[in-house]
């Protein structure tokens, strides 16, 4: 009797960690895994009473639907977890944040038009993803931020339309990536995916079926072969000008800078004015057609055609003035800072790095776009000087000194 208690009580202590429950079979793999097979049972939830010793557990072609937040939690040891083809349509946040020795993921082949993002970042040792044949129409940029050893990702066949920037800089492992099968529309938005297929090691499978459906012009293209000439990142000049008022002299003094840009496709300019007193955006132009000034801006106008003009240019207006060129592909800025000379001290408050002789400012003209840093543009006037015989003012003086000139007289 003694041997057959001693089996009796060894297997009360060891039946808790084979538990299993009746619509599934268990059985003991390598490494002292247990694999929980659970496939092809028409279940329609996790079933119940899984051992915590499971690291493989099977659930394809079922019928769930939806994974509550608790669905997993009896099996925390979990390496490998097969959901495809089931009806899953959502997913509780933290479902899968507990999963901490996760390394093989497949939900393919369900109706997931969103997922918990966030739960894959405490899934550092995961190595398989499977997310394709679902309806996920956008991917957050941070979405697989922290998986450090993922080396293949299936994002195939679903509804994806663009891809943010970078999406996929935080797999330093990834060695296949499925994209296949995808309404993109291939903007310059997307035109970095062309840049970094071309540069990672990372195989980007079917890549020929990887294909535009908008615009018009590159439907059935392959979004690997987006024409480098469509994208071109912005560039932006800036020239000055200075002038009285409409009203002449006494109305004070208008200063015009004029922002040249170039890009494809064509760049939105946009304004950031700073002052001791103010800070100012100007998303766009603020004159329309027939001349009227949006609310707060009739002395701050920006046109469609690049410039800003500010008139009655006084000493609260010294500051940096910049121009922002913007398009699909990224941004360029040009910055000049302004001073006003005769002021007392002008622009003693102004950061600005010295340009170098010869990349100055010059009235009308041009600053040198490789020149990097800003420029100091002093904008001076001298006073009406006694009207002659003809009673007529001798002059209103204006002009603009580049720093590069004052280096140079120095």
């Amino acid at each position: 009797m003694g041997p057959l208690l001693g089996s009796l009580a060894l297997l009360a202590l060891l039946s808790p960690a084979l538990a299993c429950p009746s619509p599934c079979s268990c059985s003991p793999k390598k490494n002292g895994r247990l694999l929980a097979e659970c496939a092809y049972r028409e279940l329609r939830a996790v079933p119940r009473g899984l051992s915590p010793n499971v690291t493989i557990l099977t659930l394809s072609a079922n019928r769930l639907g939806r994974l509550g937040r608790a669905a997993l939690a009896e099996v925390p040891e979990l390496q490998s977890l097969w959901l495809g083809y089931n009806h899953i349509a959502a997913v509780e946040p933290g479902a899968f944040s507990h999963l901490q020795h996760l390394k093989n993921l497949d939900l393919s082949h369900n109706r997931l038009a969103d997922f918990p993002w966030r739960d894959l970042a405490g899934l550092g040792g995961l190595q398989i993803l499977k997310l394709s044949n679902n309806r996920l129409s956008a991917l957050p940029r941070d979405a697989f931020e922290g998986l450090r050893e993922l080396r293949s990702l299936w994002l195939n066949d679903n509804q994806l339309t663009a891809l943010a920037r970078g999406t996929f800089e935080p797999l330093p492992a990834l060695a296949q990536l499925q994209l296949f099968r995808n309404p993109f529309n291939c903007s310059c938005k997307l035109f970095w995916l062309k840049e970094w297929a071309e540069s990672t090691s990372a195989v980007l499978s079917g890549a020929g079926s990887t294909l535009c459906a908008a615009p018009a012009r590159l439907r059935g293209r392959a979004v690997t072969d987006i024409p480098r000439a469509l994208c071109v990142a912005p560039s932006a000049q800036l020239t000055y000008l200075s002038g009285p008022g409409k009203g002449g002299p006494g109305q004070g003094l208008t200063l015009s800078l004029h922002c040249s840009v170039a890009g494809s496709p064509a760049p939105e300019i946009r304004w950031r004015i700073r002052t001791a007193r103010r800070r100012l955006e100007l998303a766009g132009p603020t004159v329309a057609r027939d001349g009227g000034a949006k609310a707060g801006t009739q002395r701050f106008r920006a046109f469609k055609n690049g410039t800003v003009a500010v008139a009655d240019f006084g000493k609260e207006d010294e500051g940096t003035y910049t121009c922002l060129a913007v398009n699909e592909v990224g941004t360029r800025e040009v910055s000049v800072n302004v001073a006003l000379a005769g002021s007392g001290n002008p622009a003693e408050e102004l950061a600005r790095d010295d340009p170098q002789p010869g990349q100055g400012c010059a009235k009308g003209g041009g600053m040198d776009p490789a020149a990097m840093g800003e420029k100091l543009l002093i904008v001076y006037h001298r006073p009406a000087e006694p009207r002659n015989r003809a009673g007529r003012s001798r002059g209103f003086l204006l002009g603009i000194v580049s720093l590069a000139l004052a280096v140079l007289m120095g």
